[in-house]
C-alpha cells in the first residue's frame, strides 16, 4: 500500500514538474520579445527628413484636454535636416542638435524629453507623444508642416531646393479566396498583363554657386513612364522646364545599372571628415550639396553629398564612391543630349 502511494505521489509530481517544464518552454521565449507599439505607424526616415513643422498645440491624451496652443508670443518651428541635424526656433531664439529614428521612436532632445513615440505623421501633419516621469498620463506634441517661405529657416542660395520625392504606387491588396471562383468562367490561356517594375529618378544640387551667372536651381526628375522633366534658373536667367521622355527599354538599362553597383547598399550620407574639407564649405564659391534619389521596386535610397566633385583646384574634398559620379554623368547625358536614336545611353565608364 505504501509502494502503490509512493508511485502514485511520484508519478504525480514528475507530471507537475513537466507541465511546467512545458510552460517554460513555451511562455518564456514569448516573454522575452519586445511586442510591437499598437496602433502605431511605421515611420521611414523617408518620410521625415528635410521636414519643416510648426508647432500648434500640446494634449493631454487621457483627458483629451489641450494644455497648451500656440499664440503671437509663443512660436515654435522644428526644421529635422538631411545630414541627421536638427534646426529649432523657439520665441526668437534658434538651436541645433542631432536626431535619429529607431522603430518608431524619434531620439530628439526638446527641454526635458529625449525621445518621442511618432504617433501620427503625414505630409500635412506630426504628432509626438510622450510621457514626463513627474506628471502623470500622455502628452502630445501637434505640429503642422511649413514650406522654407513659412518658417524663420532662411535657405542660403547653395542649399537644395525642396522637392517632394515620389512616393512608389500603393501594392494592390491581395484578393479574398472568394473571388478566384468569379473567374472560373473565364479562358485558363489568358494571362495577366505584367506590371512593370516602379522606377523614379531625381537629381538635384551639385557643383558650386559662384561666377557670373550662379545658378540657383538644377532638378532633374525621371518617372516611371519615361517622363523626364528638367528645370534650371540662374540669377539673370528665368526658370526654363524642358520635357521629354525616353524609352522604357533605356530607363530600365540605367536602373539595372545603378542596382548592380550596389548603390541600395551605400550610405545616406557623404559629409567632410577632414579640418580641409570643413574649411572649403566656407569658402568661394560656396559649394552646393548634392542629392540622388532612385527608386527602383520596393527599394528607394536618397544619398547626400556635402561637395560633390572637384573644385576648380581640381581637389576632391568628400570621400565617397566613383560610380555615383558615372550614375549622375548618367542622368545629366540623358537631360542634356539631343533626341537621337542611333546613338543609345552608354554606362561602361
Amino acid at each position: 500500500m505504501r509502494m502503490k502511494t509512493f508511485r502514485y505521489t511520484l508519478l504525480n509530481r514528475l507530471g507537475y514538474i513537466g507541465l511546467w517544464a512545458i510552460l517554460a518552454l513555451t511562455v518564456a521565449p514569448v516573454s522575452a520579445q519586445t511586442p510591437a507599439k499598437f496602433g502605431y505607424p511605421t515611420v521611414q526616415e523617408s518620410q521625415i527628413i528635410g521636414s519643416k513643422w510648426r508647432y500648434a498645440y500640446t494634449l493631454h491624451l487621457e483627458s483629451n484636454t489641450t494644455i497648451h496652443q500656440a499664440e503671437k508670443d509663443y512660436e515654435f518651428f522644428l526644421f529635422l535636416k538631411y545630414d541627421f541635424e536638427f534646426e529649432q526656433f523657439l520665441n526668437g531664439k534658434f538651436s541645433k542638435g542631432n536626431w535619429s529614428l529607431s522603430n518608431g521612436t524619434l531620439f530628439y532632445p526638446f527641454k526635458n524629453i529625449q525621445k518621442f513615440t511618432i504617433a501620427t505623421i503625414s505630409q500635412r501633419s506630426l504628432v509626438l507623444e510622450f510621457q514626463q516621469p513627474n506628471s502623470p498620463g500622455t502628452y502630445q506634441y501637434h505640429f503642422t508642416a511649413v514650406s522654407s517661405k513659412e518658417s524663420p529657416f532662411a535657405r542660403p542660395a547653395n542649399e537644395l531646393e525642396e522637392v517632394l520625392v515620389e512616393a512608389n504606387p500603393v501594392k494592390a491588396q491581395k484578393r479574398p479566396w472568394w473571388a478566384i471562383l468569379q473567374q472560373s468562367d473565364k479562358k485558363e490561356d489568358a494571362k495577366p498583363k505584367k506590371v512593370p517594375t516602379y522606377i523614379s529618378v531625381e537629381l538635384i544640387g551639385g557643383g558650386y554657386y559662384g561666377g557670373i551667372d550662379p545658378v540657383i536651381k538644377d532638378f532633374t526628375q525621371i518617372k516611371t513612364d519615361g517622363r523626364l522633366i528638367h528645370e534650371f534658373q540662374t540669377v539673370n536667367q528665368p526658370l526654363r522646364v524642358v520635357k521629354k521622355t525616353i524609352s522604357r527599354t533605356e530607363l530600365e538599362q540605367f536602373a539595372e545599372y545603378v542596382f548592380s553597383n550596389k548603390f541600395f547598399e551605400m550610405q545616406r550620407m557623404y559629409d567632410c571628415n577632414t579640418a580641409v574639407c570643413e574649411k572649403r564649405k566656407m569658402n568661394k564659391p560656396t559649394p552646393i550639396p548634392l542629392r540622388l534619389m532612385v527608386a527602383y521596386g520596393d527599394k528607394r535610397k536618397i544619398i547626400t553629398i556635402s561637395i560633390w566633385g572637384q573644385d576648380n583646384h581640381h581637389v576632391k574634398y568628400v570621400d565617397y564612391p566613383p560610380v555615383i559620379d558615372n550614375i549622375v554623368d548618367a542622368i545629366q547625358r540623358i537631360t542634356h543630349r539631343i533626341e537621337d536614336k542611333d546613338k543609345p545611353l552608354s554606362l561602361n565608364k
